[in-house]
């Protein structure tokens, strides 16, 4: 009921849980070099009200009902911790048919998300030792390259043949371009197992060069320059023997890249661009389910998915850091009076087995993935505790931790 109301209050914003959010975050960042992986989503909304008149359409079809959520995490480049939320969008496309996307200016369009999200970062960051953000290919757009801050790099993959100049003064296209480019390196990588893909040790190809972008046509906004000076790397697949598309990406960025040791940087850093959708199946399907919710109130929805979009940041954060592998401290998602509330519950959680006493050192993340995990109903003797578990003790802790408060108050 509580919740309830907080979602139905008119001062509770997206906006707003997002910032608080971010602010949070950026407390993490000071002297860290710091990744922020964005993309899209859509939420098909399943519930008993989903087809409600007041939610759009979503898709190319248009035939389902619900939300986007455009959403942003941030990470550490060098062990990978996840830090926090950056920014969380949510809109509802109830506006019905558009004008053609090539007559409207960029603040008109959904592509914006990409631009503004970038600008946020690089505002909720600023403490950071570097920024750089990183997307798929929808966020290939010329402006985004042009209007980046000045505080922040971009590692986009190519999703667009553009035109570019060459030194010589002729243009060609860009994928022309890099094809006809030496091999710099080549290496071997271990592609992980995910759904409908055996995991597999894939010999990849190298290639990498400056590029002089010129401006598309027609003219997105006539005040963006004529051209603009990224890199473009291309890393492509050459020894596939298994079923499936080989791996080959064409990433653009504002980094500059002079040698084959930085070109595989940028490639290595645009994988874990996998972060973000590890994100959306926790907020989909892995520990939420939040197509099912059952809220027909667009209005409301929208809070919710922003208000679960906080939340399953921390629950994907106990799930990374439950083997104690990442070494990450109990202040990157909590807060510090949570600490003696975690401890005391610990002493409570632990059996008389060596496999029921919690392993991980005080102050530690891994600490308290384990006693979240314990209070999710994991017995600590089989399998591992996933996303789900975490929410539902993550969701316990949060209810004694407000009773000890009660108790506080009362004393």
């Amino acid at each position: 009921m509580q919740f309830t109301r907080f979602l139905r209050n008119d001062r509770v914003g997206v906006e707003e849980m997002a910032r608080h959010a971010a602010a949070r975050t950026a407390l993490r960042v000071a002297g860290r070099e710091i990744i922020v992986v964005q993309d899209n989503s859509e939420l098909v909304l399943g519930g008993r009200r989903a087809k409600a008149d007041g939610y759009g359409p979503v898709g190319k079809g248009g035939g389902t009902r619900g939300l986007m959520l455009h959403a942003a995490l941030a990470l550490d480049a060098d062990d990978d911790a996840l830090l926090g939320l950056v920014d969380a969008q949510v809109w509802n496309r109830d506006k019905g048919k558009v004008t053609a996307r090539r007559s409207r200016a960029i603040a008109d369009k959904e592509s914006q998300h990409w631009l503004s999200t970038a600008v946020k970062a690089g505002e909720a960051l600023s403490a950071a030792r570097g920024i750089t953000v990183i997307s798929d290919r929808e966020s290939d757009i010329y402006a985004h390259f042009v209007q980046r801050p000045p505080n922040v790099e971009l590692l986009v993959r190519a999703n667009w043949n553009r035109k570019i100049k060459l030194i010589s003064g002729a243009s060609t296209s860009e994928f022309a371009f890099v094809d006809s480019l030496q091999e710099a390196a080549r290496y071997s990588v271990t592609v992980p197992a995910a759904p409908g893909r055996k995991e597999r040790t894939a010999e990849l190809a190298l290639r990498f060069s400056p590029v002089t972008l010129c401006r598309p046509h027609p003219i997105p906004a006539p005040d963006l320059p004529k051209t603009i000076q990224l890199t473009i790397v291309d890393v492509r697949e050459v020894s596939s023997t298994h079923e499936g598309k080989p791996i080959h990406w064409r990433p653009l960025t504002t980094h500059a890249v002079s040698n084959s040791k930085q070109a595989r940087r940028i490639v290595d850093l645009y994988r874990k661009r996998w972060t973000i959708e590890e994100f959306f199946r926790t907020l989909k399907s892995a520990g939420f389910d939040i197509e099912q919710a059952d809220i027909g109130e667009p209005e409301v929805m929208i809070k919710f998915v922003a208000a679960a979009a906080v939340a399953a940041v921390t629950i994907m954060q106990l799930v990374r850091a439950r083997d104690g592998t990442t070494e990450e401290k109990l202040i990157e998602a909590f807060d510090p009076d949570d600490r003696p509330v975690l401890e005391a519950l610990c002493a409570e959680l632990e059996g008389a087995t060596e496999k029921q006493k919690n392993p991980h050192r005080k102050g530690t993340l891994a600490f308290a993935a384990w006693v979240i995990a314990r209070l999710g109903g994991w017995t600590a003797y089989y399998g591992k505790p996933g996303p789900l578990v975490m929410r539902l003790g993550l969701e316990a802790f949060r209810g004694i931790k407000y009773g000890t408060t009660l108790r506080l108050k009362n004393v």
